[in-house]
């Protein structure tokens, strides 16, 4: 929970960036308009109206604050670091539920290796990203055609297509995320597997959580602050689901599957519990 809890305040300040990079690169093939009207379309569907245009708002402020060459400079700095730290913090916490630690070396060449590595799942992002578009743009051009012919199964055979999509583009994600980033070596199966079960405990948590935040009455509570409330709350619950992923593939490696095991550059850590000293020895 603490893992979560901590994750989820720094996501807070590199959801911004994250999306604005994400957007910069995958609206250079598709439009920047276009990508930005999914991406919207995508928050919406997953915290709100409200929440999405907050962060919509954050963006274009974002966007519009550097008009200057050095300040361009300096802006882009700002969201490489902001966005790469999110996947960081991430690392750092896998790396502790799976028991493993980077060995001591120059500080500021463990910090380029983590920043590069976090930039590479950026753009991996942004990949996914773009063949999620591309498949969906697919998909609609065959709903298109297909509804001449058959209209009332084409409803279903396009939210069929469409949930399959989404799985595997965030199966995918997960994939990369827990044989990428850790400083441990697992087996593309165990690693797949355990992408597998957080993708789909995911996408459950995903209706749950959109049903708690529709019932629960947080605007009314908060008020105005109720936006980044529900940004915080969903950004929590993804974050427990994700650690949760990584300890079951933890378990389904070491028991059924190749283990896990430190890379060269990583050592096992032991995690000791604390003692509970009995009432009798305080008296």
């Amino acid at each position: 929970m603490k893992l979560a809890a901590s994750l989820s305040y720094y996501t807070i300040f590199a959801m911004a960036p994250l999306l604005i990079i994400i957007i910069s690169l995958v609206g250079s093939v598709f439009g920047k308009d276009a990508v930005q009207g999914t991406v919207y379309k995508e928050i919406k569907g997953l915290v709100g109206s409200d929440a999405a245009l907050q962060i919509q708002e954050i963006i274009a402020n974002l966007q519009n604050t550097h008009n200057t060459a050095i300040g361009t400079i300096i802006g882009i700095v700002i969201l490489v670091i902001g966005a790469t730290g999110l996947f960081t913090e991430i690392q750092g916490s896998i790396n502790f539920i799976w028991s493993v630690k980077a060995k001591p070396r120059k500080s500021w060449l463990k910090y380029l290796i983590n920043r590069g590595l976090s930039f590479v799942l950026v753009l991996t992002l942004g990949f996914l990203l773009v063949v999620t578009l591309i498949a969906s743009t697919v998909v609609d051009v065959m709903g298109d055609k297909l509804e001449k012919f058959f209209p009332d199964a084409t409803v279903y055979l396009l939210n069929t297509l469409n949930m399959v999509l989404l799985l595997f583009t965030i199966t995918s994600l997960f994939l990369v995320i827990y044989k990428v980033l850790p400083d441990a070596i697992i087996s593309w199966r165990d690693a797949l597997i355990g992408a597998v079960f957080t993708a789909l405990l995911f996408s459950m948590g995903r209706y749950l959580i959109g049903l708690y935040l529709g019932r629960s009455g947080l605007g009314v509570t908060y008020g105005a602050a109720a936006s980044i409330i529900i940004i915080l709350t969903w950004v929590y619950y993804s974050s427990v689901i994700l650690y949760f992923g990584a300890e079951f593939t933890r378990a389904f490696a070491l028991e059924t599957g190749h283990g896990i095991r430190p890379k060269t550059t990583a050592v096992f850590i032991i995690k000791r519990e604390s003692t509970e000293i009995p009432s009798s020895r305080l008296n």
